[in-house]
């Protein structure tokens, strides 16, 4: 009984608390950068790309808190995989999401240290990457709320620097911007114009559409500190409506501030658009906001992973050393694999510094996303749904099958492709041979 009260009494996030964990968690470089990746493959439909996401990621996510309100348990998507499918389900969910998160995390440091470069260019990418990650470990080190003080407050930087960029296009489109004003370009409706690199292009960028929506998986993780798990679902369809329409609004204002060829994907598009106008504090500010998205994600992704090999051990998919909880409740042991999986990262950074992001950032997308269809397949499994939510949950499928193949059209996407393959194949296979145990065990 004592128990069950003291567990209650933990619970204190609000739902709109949980919208703004939410917006902190998902708005990063998947967003601030990831998107100029997404704008060279589709040109100005890269909007009906990230409309196509957010419908997505809105579909998942309504399966997910439908399913946290039904079964609140503690290892979200993974415990419902476990529960739908049985323990190889579990098992493979987790590390599954275990590994993605460990590749977004290195690709999270590796755009961080180059951002911070534009500031300290004499300082190396392995130091700059270095200081990322013990101050993410100091933050992960606080604790739940600690972590949830961080994220609100990044969440509020974040929002805040897109609203900046959203007034100064405005601004610049209605000609109040005078002083060195470049011509503007509109975006023309004309199909060749519209989609210059056709279907496929949109196809293609899909995935990185989807990727700067990733992050929904934490708040169904943070879920369970709900006063009321029944909120989850208000709380992110608030925050994904908002996310979704600030996205779109000022993409497709920098697409009219200046051409669609112009944009850089080493660059984010936003510091592309303004550079014409000359703004001197322009660069300084996005190159801030830039850092703190980064950091933002990457602290989200240090407390996913370590929240998730904890659990993992608790039900026994890992060693029981990892599930050992410091006085803050934070699960030490497993925050020591995750500084190794750090170390990992920032060698990586060394061996791979030109397309490491690109790389990582397609790998983990796809990875992300196979967790997504698994939430899906569970959600079908463990709910009694009607004929709407089946065909509902057959068009996010769709969406997240469309994300994956678009791989195939590029190169160096293919690569990422290849690289979660890989992941997935060392994970079916040890998943595979824990299997056998687990009968010998029976």
């Amino acid at each position: 009984m004592t128990k069950t009260k003291s567990s209650d009494t933990t619970k204190k996030l609000q739902w709109w608390q949980l919208s703004l964990i939410g917006v902190g968690c998902i708005i990063g470089t998947g967003f601030f950068l990831g998107s100029s990746l997404a704008i060279r493959y589709a040109g100005p439909a890269v909007i009906f790309a990230f409309i196509l996401a957010a419908i997505g990621t809105y579909i998942v996510f309504q399966a997910l808190a439908k399913l946290t309100a039904e079964h609140p348990e503690k290892g979200s998507f993974r415990s419902y995989a476990k529960k739908a499918f049985g323990r190889w389900a579990g098992f493979s969910n987790g590390w599954v999401y275990w590994s993605s998160e460990l590749l977004i995390m290195g690709s999270q440091l590796t755009a961080l240290a180059i951002f911070s470069q534009y500031w300290f260019p004499n300082l190396p990418l392995w130091l700059l990457s270095t200081i990322f990650g013990v101050l993410g470990i100091g933050v992960i080190c606080t604790g739940v709320a600690g972590f949830e003080r961080v994220e609100n407050i990044f969440a509020v930087i974040k929002t805040a620097a897109i609203f900046m960029f959203i007034i100064i296009g405005i601004l610049a489109l209605t000609g109040l911007l005078t002083e060195n004003r470049p011509e503007q370009t509109t975006i023309q409706f004309a199909y060749n114009q519209l989609f210059p690199e056709g279907i496929t292009g949109v196809w293609t960028a899909l995935l990185f559409a989807f990727y700067a929506f990733g992050g929904i998986e934490v708040m169904g993780i943070m879920a369970n500190e709900l006063k009321d798990p029944k909120d989850a679902s208000k709380s992110g369809r608030i925050m994904l409506l908002l996310l979704g329409i600030i996205y779109v609004v000022s993409l497709g204002l920098a697409l009219c501030l200046i051409s669609w060829e112009q944009f850089n994907p080493d660059e984010s598009p936003f510091i592309t658009a303004l550079s014409p106008f000359n703004l001197s504090f322009a660069p300084h500010v996005f190159n801030g906001a830039l850092i703190i998205a980064g950091f933002s994600t990457m602290v989200a992704s240090l407390y996913a992973i370590t929240s998730i090999l904890a659990t993992l051990s608790e039900d026994g998919d890992a060693p029981a050393y990892f599930a050992a909880k410091s006085k803050r409740d934070v699960p030490i042991h497993a925050l020591f694999l995750t500084i190794a999986g750090l170390g990992a990262s920032i060698l990586v950074a060394l061996l791979l510094p030109e397309k490491v992001f690109e790389y990582m950032t397609t790998a983990a997308g796809l990875m992300l996303l196979y967790n997504w269809l698994f939430i899906l397949f569970s959600y079908k499994k463990l709910m009694k749904l009607t004929t709407v939510e089946h065909v509902i949950r057959g068009a996010g499928i769709l969406l997240i099958v469309a994300a994956v193949s678009g791989t195939f059209f590029d190169s160096t996407s293919r690569i990422g492709f290849f690289i979660s393959l890989i992941f997935l194949g060392i994970i079916s296979t040890i998943t595979f041979m824990m299997r056998k145990k687990w009968r010998n065990q029976q």
